[in-house]
């Protein structure tokens, strides 16, 4: 039997987030919902998660003795990873000890590193992926290029949101390609992998849960990136019948091999009937934005409900539903969303503002989330709240 007791009390879970920007703001709000005691942890003050948490710790969690030392002091039920950047071999160490990682240690040790991952679903499980090779430095890298060919991607083999990804279309772009990714990374210069430029028709995040239960899927999220970050996304993405079976039984094989509970977000590239793995991350996705508004339980309800050990019998679809990033561009930490009443004024569409405390450059500070009677519809009318929303950007 699944109990939850009182909060902040010896009977009561502590859930301890490693990572507290808008999509871990979300897991905090829900795990909240059972009376769950929250610490968010984040490399700086005042993430979105610590400003509605118990309490917060602000360090580098690459750092593997703090991370240690924080986990020690806190003695969590839960450790939630909620970003990449994580000295994974210790949270190894500390599940080995007793502690419960979310899903498990080894998944997120895998899944930040896009060599463990890549290596895993095409060298172990035999999925089909992108032609692929690895590169240490720079020589190395300019083979990798040879062998696969441009035009080829470049990413390096820890970073998200499009940090430190380059497409190289000529020769000329070698050198520079390299650089991003050396500049990009989220641990630092490093490897890199260089992929072959799939031709696909679109590519979806396959929205999965492990419970009790056993397996749900999420309608098919499609999705825009710019950069290799996330822009627009909406859900049931039409697919044929056997291009979805197909991507269920991918992303079963992949979570499978992965374990433990809670939602993983299973990137696929389609064409026509044939399905190609690209990444998955063991934890709700930014293109999953949209379930906020398209189901009965969000991608970040359903992530605490597994992770407690609570059932998902069935997830419930409202309706053809899409979502518009609000990225903002400037360096300041004083922003100001205006022009919400028209933004607001149409039926079927919400807002989330995330309440990042500053920019640097330019950063996802909000959503729009659109529900209508078809995607088509969803999409016209997230964009159109997008076109009315005005952003003042304030000198710091």
């Amino acid at each position: 039997m699944t109990k939850i007791g009182s909060v902040m009390t010896p009977v009561g879970r502590k859930a301890l987030l490693l990572g507290s920007g808008e999509l871990g703001k979300e897991v905090a709000i829900e795990l909240q919902r059972y009376g769950v005691e929250v610490v968010a942890c984040d490399k700086y003050a005042g993430a979105p998660a610590m400003q509605i948490a118990h309490r917060c710790h602000v360090f580098n969690m690459l750092d593997g003795a703090k991370l240690r030392e924080i986990i020690e002091l806190e003695k969590p039920d839960h450790i939630i990873p909620e970003v990449e950047a994580i000295a994974t071999p210790v949270l190894k160490e500390l599940e080995a000890e007793g502690y419960n990682v979310t899903p498990t240690a080894n998944a997120a040790w895998l899944t930040m590193n896009r060599e463990g991952i890549r290596r895993l679903a095409a060298e172990e499980l035999g999925v089909k992926t992108s032609p692929y090779r690895f590169a240490s430095d720079y020589d190395e890298f300019c083979k990798a290029v040879e062998e696969i060919g441009i035009p080829c991607v470049v990413k390096p083999i820890m970073s998200s949101s499009g940090h430190g990804q380059s497409v190289i279309k000529t020769t000329e772009d070698i050198e520079n390609s390299w650089k991003i990714a050396q500049e990009g990374g989220r641990a630092g210069a490093g490897r890199v992998i260089v992929e072959g430029f799939v031709k696909f028709d679109y590519e979806i995040t396959l929205l999965t849960v492990r419970s009790c239960s056993g397996t749900t899927f999420c309608a098919p999220v499609g999705h825009i990136q710019i950069d290799g970050d996330y822009r627009y996304s909406w859900q049931p993405q039409p697919m044929t019948n056997n291009a979805l079976t197909s991507a269920q039984e991918i992303a079963k094989k992949v979570t499978d091999a992965l374990g433990g509970y809670g939602i993983f977000g299973v990137e696929l590239f389609i064409k026509g009937n044939e399905v190609i793995f690209s990444e998955v991350s063991p934890r709700p996705h930014d293109t999953g934005m949209v379930t906020m508004i398209s189901q009965d339980m969000s991608e970040f309800a359903l992530h605490a409900r597994a992770l407690l050990g609570l059932p998902v019998p069935a997830i419930r679809f409202y309706g053809p539903s899409a979502s518009r990033a609000v990225v903002v561009e400037g360096d300041t930490d004083k922003i100001e969303m205006d022009n919400l009443e028209e933004v607001l004024a149409e039926e079927g569409v919400q807002m989330r503002i995330f309440g990042k405390p500053e920019i640097k450059g330019h950063r996802r500070m909000g959503v729009i989330l659109a529900i209508d009677e078809s995607v088509e519809a969803a999409r016209e009318k997230a964009e159109r709240a997008y076109n009315k929303l005005k952003v003042n950007v304030l000198p710091r």
